[in-house]
């Protein structure tokens, strides 16, 4: 079906050139979304101060066990209405946490504590004999499907298969008293006088029950990054290095190849895809990502391979700053639509970047995230850390930024406010404690080695040379709602708030 549109006339006094220049106009993809006006710019908004809420997992610091490699979580992720919470780790494990729903108040709020609600093992661990290859059962990320009756749904990948979940709540009941029969020697009893009785059923517990729905797979050569559903609820897509893929929900052996490239020859390969999602609101447009630090946006109504992007966003390289890890530290590891859908969110090693759809030369924010690693790239290098893929998140508003870092520190940042931002460290403490930001200062210049902090200080110093590498915030995830953030850090999940 093709939709015809009435076009504008151009006018019959424009000169010629000019109405070259409309006909090439009319060509390109309009992602505007109409005039800014001024009552939809952001104003500038205060930094959030974070309090402490809760803390899953072994947090004995007394006992210093090795972390097991399977405890490990792998992605987070908030459902749509913020009432629950799922993560996954690399032992295929899925845990799924529900809001309190007591009813209890702090401070004036719903309580924004979360309690474990379903366990389930979503992945095992496979061996393709055709490659003589090991396909691990890490989860490599979960997205949620819009609620549309009382059970919940979510799609969760490794690094080649895509599983659909249902999660739905059963209530046990039992008969209880008033047996007509006795319970014992049942079969030896030859009649029944007396009066009928019925027994009463009574509820005994409520069973939360994870059942597999659909399972999405043979469809990728290499390993699946991200998946992404539409917004029309219908449709999702699913991208390896090389290849996007579009599925929809209710078909499982087949898919549509969207994105690919792949060059015919593999030594000429320069570039793979790192990560890709659906525009928040329009079903037709995507984007992904890339290790050369470019993100594509595609609009799916222009044709069915998307081999040609409507629009590439990148910023020019310094050639004079060009070193060997400048590549490495410029590839893209993840990338958000704002929820307006109006702006990109991208991380890169070094940096988060806030890009406007309608301009492609330039982010129009750039934040630093530890740029006091720039004089460290070849121990990062040396230990791999270098190649860790760190996430960013928006706030439900759009006004703040949140991402990851080393020595489970984490960053915001106030948008619309000279890019003012804090530095904060996820470890325990008294519940609905606001955290002390960290500020990491190159060595020869911490003025007080050493020395806590005191009172008046409103930042604790901490030398970047005191920085555990193994120690690292990944993985995160912000309330669609309301400020509430949950942080990976290892085999810990944390869960502050601003109450």
């Amino acid at each position: 079906m093709v939709m015809e549109v009435d076009e504008p006339a151009v006018a019959a006094t424009t000169s010629q050139d000019e109405q070259d220049e409309a006909q090439n106009n009319d060509v390109e993809m309009d992602t505007s979304e109409g005039p800014i006006e001024a009552d939809q710019t952001f104003e500038a908004v205060d930094q959030i101060n974070w309090k402490f809420n809760q803390v899953k997992g072994n947090i004995d610091s007394e006992v210093h066990t090795e972390v097991v490699t399977a405890d490990v979580i792998s992605c987070v992720e908030f459902s749509h209405d913020g009432e629950y919470l799922a993560t996954g780790d690399k032992g295929g494990r899925v845990v799924i946490f529900q809001r309190d729903q007591s009813g209890k108040y702090v401070k004036g709020v719903r309580s924004r504590e979360y309690n474990v609600y379903s366990t389930f093992q979503s992945h095992e661990p496979e061996f393709d004999y055709l490659k003589s290859l090991e396909i691990d059962e890490k989860i490599n990320q979960i997205r949620w499907l819009k609620k549309k009756n009382a059970a919940n749904f979510i799609l969760s990948t490794n690094d080649k298969t895509i599983k659909l979940w249902k999660i739905s709540e059963r209530e046990r009941k039992i008969g209880e008293d008033a047996w007509n029969l006795p319970r014992t020697n049942r079969i030896n009893t030859t009649s029944f006088r007396g009066r009928l009785q019925i027994p009463s059923i009574v509820p005994m517990e409520l069973i939360v029950e994870a059942s597999p729905r659909r399972v999405y797979g043979n469809a990728h050569t290499y390993h699946v990054n991200s998946i992404s559903v539409n917004s029309d609820q219908e449709t999702f897509l699913s991208a390896d290095d090389l290849r996007v893929n579009l599925w929809n929900l209710e078909i499982t052996n087949e898919s549509f190849n969207i994105v690919d490239i792949k060059p015919a020859n593999m030594e000429e390969l320069t570039e793979v895809i790192t990560a890709a999602e659906f525009h928040p609101t329009q079903c037709n447009w995507f984007v992904y990502s890339s290790s050369k630090g470019s993100i594509r946006l595609c609009d799916m109504r222009d044709r069915a391979l998307c081999d040609a992007y409507a629009k590439i966003f990148e910023e020019p390289e310094d050639p004079q700053s060009r070193s060997f890890f400048s590549e490495i530290i410029a590839s893209v590891s993840d990338v958000k639509f704002s929820h307006n859908g109006r702006y990109l969110l991208t991380r890169d090693y070094l940096t988060v970047k806030v890009w406007d759809l309608n301009m492609e030369s330039q982010p129009v924010e750039t934040y630093p995230v530890h740029n006091y690693l720039r004089t460290k790239l070849c121990a990062l290098y040396e230990n791999d850390s270098i190649f860790d893929k760190f996430e960013c998140d928006w706030s439900g508003d759009d006004k703040h930024i949140l991402t990851g870092s080393y020595h489970n520190l984490f960053r915001t940042y106030a948008r619309g406010n000279d890019g003012d931002s804090k530095t904060w460290e996820a470890r325990p403490q008294e519940p609905y404690s606001q955290l002390r930001s960290r500020s990491v200062v190159p060595s020869a210049k911490r003025k007080r080695p050493n020395v806590p902090p005191t009172p008046e200080q409103t930042e604790e110093e901490l030398s970047s040379d005191q920085l555990q590498f193994d120690r690292k915030i990944l993985h995160t995830a912000w309330h669609p709602k309301d400020n509430i953030i949950a942080l990976a850090a290892t085999n810990n999940l944390y869960i502050f708030s601003d109450v």
